[in-house]
């Protein structure tokens, strides 16, 4: 995990606005966020495993699932994962376990992250601070 220190930390949005904002170039609200707070993820790359550029943020003034909640947004940084190679080569899937083994566990969840990709993870930090008019 690699901080980028960001005039978006701290900055406050509606979620909806945000989303509506944010979509388009090309985030999606990760799906390990909690009634509380969440992400937003750019993915960077998926050549070996998955780089991504992660935007948390936390509700200030109810649930993330509630209309016109209002969130802030804290410091973005790079994450890495490495996923298990193989696991699906042996996969034989029934539609019984398809529901339960759809997901495998990443091989290192904090994985080095690529040095060609640190320019690409600034310049998209500063793209953000330029849509949100925090710069």
């Amino acid at each position: 995990m690699i901080p980028i220190p960001s005039k978006i930390e701290g900055a406050e949005f509606q979620l909806y606005k945000l989303e509506q904002e944010l979509k388009p170039l090309g985030y999606t609200i990760g799906g390990n966020w909690d009634y509380d707070h969440g992400f937003f993820d750019y993915k960077i790359d998926d050549e070996v495993g998955y780089q991504f550029l992660r935007v948390p943020f936390q509700s200030i003034d109810g649930q993330l699932d509630s209309k016109g909640t209002t969130v802030e947004l804290g410091r973005p940084f790079l994450l890495s994962h490495k996923y298990q190679v193989g696991i699906d080569d042996h996969a034989h899937v029934g539609n019984g376990s398809a529901s339960i083994n759809q997901f495998s566990e990443p091989q290192d969840p904090d994985a080095t992250f690529p040095k060609e990709f640190l320019e690409l993870g600034q310049t998209l930090v500063h793209e953000l601070e330029a849509v949100l008019g925090t710069d």
